[in-house]
């Protein structure tokens, strides 16, 4: 288990580009206590502050599993991951829960959070745990940029949800200096 420790979102240290399109995020969604959960490998994203709040910007295709899931519960997790757990991410972004179980298949190993529901990972070394705050779908006629639509040839916008950071866990890396 990779030591970590509670970080205040201001001393939260990320190269978030990086995050999300180099290392990848799991984001995870449902309850842990009834096992009703489901997780998805995402690289799309934002961070920072929106209405005061820190905050993360997810974004779900509809015809993805983990959506149905985003539909029915209040919060979520994303965990980033060291990078021998690279082959567990890439497992999870191509197959779906609605096949099996996926997480178990992955070698994860699911936890409590400790102020949402969703889980988090023993094998993390970041966790961030989301209370969901405001969701919207994309509407293509809004895209600026034509090339954003070559990435819809099935016309399967995604929603966006915005997560209050409401706890942050994460390895010394993650954590600004202080001195």
């Amino acid at each position: 288990m990779i030591q970590r420790n509670l970080i205040e979102p201001v001393s939260l240290r990320v190269n978030p580009h990086h995050l999300w399109n180099q290392q990848w995020l799991l984001l995870t969604v449902g309850e842990f206590d009834q096992g009703d959960f489901n997780a998805m490998t995402v690289g799309w994203g934002s961070m920072g502050t929106m209405w005061g709040k820190p905050f993360v910007q997810i974004v779900v295709r509809p015809t993805r599993y983990t959506y149905h899931f985003l539909q029915r519960f209040a919060d979520f997790t994303l965990c980033a991951f060291p990078e021998e757990k690279r082959e567990a991410l890439q497992f999870l972004g191509t197959h779906s829960g609605r096949d099996g179980d996926k997480i178990t298949e992955s070698g994860l190993t699911p936890i409590n959070s400790t102020r949402v529901k969703s889980p988090s990972y023993e094998e993390a070394s970041l966790v961030l745990e989301c209370r969901k705050l405001y969701w919207n779908d994309m509407i293509s006629t809004h895209f600026l940029d034509p090339e954003i639509e070559t990435n819809y040839p099935g016309k399967d916008y995604h929603r966006i949800y915005f997560g209050e950071i409401v706890a942050a866990f994460g390895a010394k890396s993650f954590q600004e200096d202080q001195g």
